[in-house]
């Protein structure tokens, strides 16, 4: 029985080249007007030759020079629209480089994000390599490619209309040189390709390491690495000075492949001259075959080998290192059996069952570097659809870790974190929750596109019910409507946090994470934006600042360091001192509510809630400051 076949991937030139075809479609208007400017270039240079056959010809060798002066002020005048249509073929060009650079940019950035969010501990100098230089090389190379291939088109064009109109049997001789060399340059194409492949390889390895040695120098100095450190600078280099001398070999071929089709022509047109003058070529007709080969033919030739010698390769190379970047998330589908699948095509398990918790931590530990002691030790905690869980605790207790790990944003180091009862994925983020921190982001633009930048397609009436629920009526009726323009910098810090509060309202994903997102509020309008979250059917965990807040909650968690404490406001005055501590030092006269939820859902260190994991530092209430947030 054979193995099955494993698909091979497509070459580099397949897979920029598929890329390639959408970005010029879009700019086909473009090319065209291009195009229409280069056609001035193949009247110069049909002119350039013929003019000269006929100034011989029929002026000169005939005995009328006042002809032939006449021919040769054509071709002459034949150059000054050429030159006029510089300014419009540059113009052209910054239509066809702009985007592409602008484009590459999206694509290196996009794959950084992505990359980061999935392996935030793995992340390389390659995205900023790509940014600074390999987009600045994609730029310059695909603007001179662009040039040269439009000069070289109507170039050769306009030669071959000319060698035509003067005798036909001209290019019996100069074709299969240009051929032959054309052909000897093809095959250079794909070994060049590889050998700028390994050099680009090379380069992003070393700057690598250099970016890893930079930051670790103090390190490297305190363990006596220092050597080592320098033969793998040493190694790195040598592969570099390698990879070069490849190349450039490579480029020795190319040469050889120059030499013979823009030296070539010309010689052997020479040598059946002879033959040419027996059979009827006129000598005006010779002498403007030359011309053609000299002064268009040849040097058009050499511009587009040299071109595609020195920038074309590379461009190649740089280019499909860009097809790899990440498209835009796809929604997950289902298969045919329910199963879960994303679009590339892989299983992503089971669809979540109804009723699976929103979010659940599971054992999970965190602690800011090996040695550090953990911030969450094996902590197990689990938040059910619909339900409002608050967070108390002092200042770095851990507040914000725990927000931070719920919401995806950092990886515990042991332990699992679930969304919806399936494995947390940076594809999810957006569709399963949102945190917010306390630094609310508000960018430059419409009050609209501000609240509708998690759910664009969000339609007036919701928009004037977030409006409403949240208290946004009084920025609104200052700024005059929702296609006002928003300047962050007129915003006071409250307003800026009603509007990001405003956008999640909105959005109302199945998780809802609030990191200290009221705390520029008033206790009228957090207590106002709290219950409109509470309204919606998202969980919301809310790290609280004021008491006020945690009594809203359906349950609260007390939090100091891997120490924690889970229950309704009337368990924790019962079984935990420092809830007691936080409720006198918050507000003392304020009457405990107990909205009756049952706190069994949390374990700390694999035990139930029952067990002794009361943080106990005395009976008396503290004067220090409220706390902050982590």
């Amino acid at each position: 029985m054979k193995a099955p076949r494993t698909a091979r991937r497509p070459g580099p030139l397949t897979r920029v080249t598929r890329d390639a075809r959408p970005f010029l479609r879009a700019r086909t208007g473009t090319v065209l007007r291009l195009a229409g400017w280069s056609l001035l270039e193949f009247v110069q240079t049909f002119l350039g030759g013929y003019g000269v056959a006929r100034a011989l010809d029929h002026g000169f060798l005939a005995g009328r020079p006042l002809t032939g002066l006449l021919w040769l002020a054509v071709a002459a005048v034949a150059v000054l629209p050429a030159q006029l249509a510089t300014r419009g073929v540059f113009g052209r060009l910054a239509d066809l480089v702009e985007p592409l650079r602008d484009g590459l940019v999206r694509r290196a950035v996009s794959r950084a994000l992505v990359g980061a969010l999935a392996h935030p501990t793995g992340t390389t100098a390659r995205s900023l390599s790509q940014v600074t230089h390999q987009s600045e090389i994609a730029r310059d190379g695909w603007a001179g490619l662009v040039l040269t291939l439009r000069s070289f088109v109507f170039t050769v064009a306009g030669a071959v209309a000319g060698l035509l109109a003067l005798e036909p049997r001209l290019l019996l001789l100069v074709l299969p040189p240009l051929g032959l060399g054309a052909a000897l340059f093809l095959a250079t194409l794909v070994p060049m390709a590889a050998r700028q492949r390994d050099y680009l390889t090379a380069d992003e390895a070393y700057a690598a390491h250099a970016g890893r040695t930079a930051a670790d120098l103090r390190d490297i100095a305190a363990a006596g690495a220092a050597d080592r450190t320098v033969a793998e600078s040493r190694e790195l280099a040598d592969a570099q000075v390698r990879a070069a001398r490849s190349l450039a070999r490579w480029s020795g071929v190319r040469v050889v492949a120059l030499a013979v089709c823009g030296r070539f022509p010309p010689l052997l047109l020479l040598l059946g001259a002879p033959w040419l003058l027996r059979n009827g070529l006129t000598p005006g007709a010779l002498v403007g075959a030359l011309t053609y080969l000299t002064q268009a033919l040849a040097p058009a030739v050499q511009a587009l080998m040299t071109m595609l010698s020195t920038v074309g390769g590379r461009l190649l190379v740089v280019l499909d290192r860009f097809t790899d970047a990440p498209p835009p998330p796809a929604e997950d589908g289902e298969d045919g059996h329910g199963r879960v699948q994303g679009h590339d095509g892989h299983d992503r398990g089971a669809p979540p069952p109804r009723g699976a918790p929103v979010a659940e931590l599971d054992a999970v530990t965190f602690a800011y570097g090996p040695a550090a002691h953990p911030v969450l030790d094996r902590l197990s905690l689990t938040v059910a659809p619909g339900e409002h869980l608050a967070v108390v605790g002092p200042s770095g207790s851990g507040k914000s870790t725990l927000a931070a790990v719920l919401a995806g944003v950092e990886t515990p180091g042991a332990g699992s974190v679930r969304w919806l009862g399936r494995p947390v994925r940076a594809a999810d983020a957006t569709s399963v929750r949102v945190l917010l921190p306390q630094h609310a982001y508000v960018f430059t633009g419409s009050l609209r596109d501000n609240l509708r930048y998690l759910r664009p397609d969000a339609t007036d009436r919701e928009l004037a019910a977030t409006v409403d629920a949240l208290g946004l009526d009084p920025l609104l009726t200052r700024l005059g409507s929702l296609d006002a323009l928003v300047e962050p910098d007129r915003l006071s810090q409250g307003e800026r946090q009603l509007v990001a509060l405003g956008r999640a309202h909105l959005a109302a994903p199945p998780l809802i994470v609030l990191d200290e997102a009221t705390s520029r509020l008033d206790p009228a309008a957090e207590t106002r934006a709290e219950l409109a979250f509470a309204a919606l059917p998202s969980a919301l965990v809310v790290v609280a600042h004021r008491l006020s807040s945690a009594h809203r909650a359906d349950r609260i968690l007390v939090m100091d360091g891997p120490r924690t404490r889970c229950g309704t406001s009337a368990e924790l005055l019962r079984t935990s001192a420092l809830y007691r501590d936080l409720a006198g030092l918050w507000e003392p006269d304020e009457p405990l509510r107990d909205h009756g939820r049952s706190s069994g859902s949390l374990r700390e260190n694999g035990r139930s809630n029952g067990s002794s994991n009361d943080v106990v530092h005395g009976g008396g209430v503290r004067s220090t400051p409220p706390p902050s947030p982590v």
